[in-house]
């Protein structure tokens, strides 16, 4: 889970250990005392847990299965019209239900064979440091929750549709994964704060945002992306820029709208080489020069 997003929905512990959910007054769920409460038990839950053992099931009620298919069926057709190759390989191989929210431990499962990744409970923030090199360890920390029923087709934080239907599937995928890795193993070299901040901001234009050509058509490859129904609509409006290191890490954005900045690959195999050559070898020093001679892009 995104360090940004704690900025919309801070989590604090009461005396009782029990964890509660602070939702900004502009959430869907705000004015819904039902859902907030269950935001509340699913953070509970997910803070119980321990390493090595497995992730907590939630039990998931009829209205949340529901938004799961409600947004799980409308991403079918949208993903083979917009789903980059790679994307649409390792959603194959993962065979996710559309039906019902698997559970974290489920879907590990199905992903040890194929790639060795696995899921860890996120009960709120998790910091950038810790998020990034799990990652190394092949290891995703993932939300439980699901967004509200009432915009279904889009949500501002990572739920379990995210993390799930959009990473999931790419953790599914050798490509991906060794992306995912190498940014991990970066996240633990970088020393300084400002070194980890740009690493994170150049996985979010790319294995969360990141648009690329294939066959002459602009593709999605970035989970935030492919798990957004009204997203993967608008992608191809949105300012397109060519696939640039200093940019990436120097972007400002927004976590609570649509990306209207994107950076695009010429193609997967320009992805591993330009990204992925970038977390192979950065250092605090590499990632200093490129920031004294690149300023913040708005």
């Amino acid at each position: 889970m995104f360090e940004e997003a704690q900025y919309f929905a801070p989590v604090t512990a009461d005396e009782d250990g029990s964890l509660k959910v602070h939702l900004g007054a502009d959430h869907p769920g705000f004015a819904d005392p039902a859902y907030r409460a269950r935001r509340d038990a699913l953070a509970t839950l997910a803070s119980n847990w321990r390493p090595g053992t497995p992730c907590p099931t939630a039990e998931y009620t009829d209205d949340e299965h529901e938004v799961w298919r409600v947004v799980s069926e409308a991403l079918v057709t949208k993903h083979r019209a917009y789903g980059c190759r790679e994307f649409l390989d390792g959603k194959e191989s993962l065979g996710l239900p559309i039906d019902r929210i698997p559970q974290l431990a489920e879907v590990g499962e199905w992903l040890a064979p194929l790639t060795g990744f696995s899921y860890r409970p996120a009960a709120g923030l998790v910091p950038l440091r810790e998020f990034y090199g799990s990652l190394a360890d092949r290891g995703f920390w993932s939300t439980q929750y699901v967004r509200h029923h009432s915009v279904p087709l889009y949500t501002p934080e990572p739920d379990v549709l995210h993390e799930v239907v959009g990473h999931g599937n790419t953790l599914a995928n050798p490509r991906f994964t060794a992306l995912y890795e190498l940014a991990g193993q970066a996240s633990r070299r970088v020393a300084s704060t400002e070194a980890l901040e740009f690493v994170s901001k150049v996985f979010w234009f790319t294995l969360e945002f990141g648009v690329l050509w294939e066959s002459g058509e602009l593709k999605a490859y970035g989970a935030g992306i492919l798990s957004s129904p009204g997203e993967i609509e608008a992608f191809r409006g949105m300012t397109i820029r060519p696939l640039d290191i200093a940019a990436m890490g120097t972007q400002l954005y927004d976590i609570t709208d649509y990306q209207d900045v994107l950076y695009v690959a010429e193609s997967f195999s320009q992805l591993e080489d330009v990204v992925g050559g970038f977390w192979a070898t950065c250092t605090d020093d590499s990632i200093a020069e490129i920031l004294a001679r690149t300023p913040a892009h708005a």
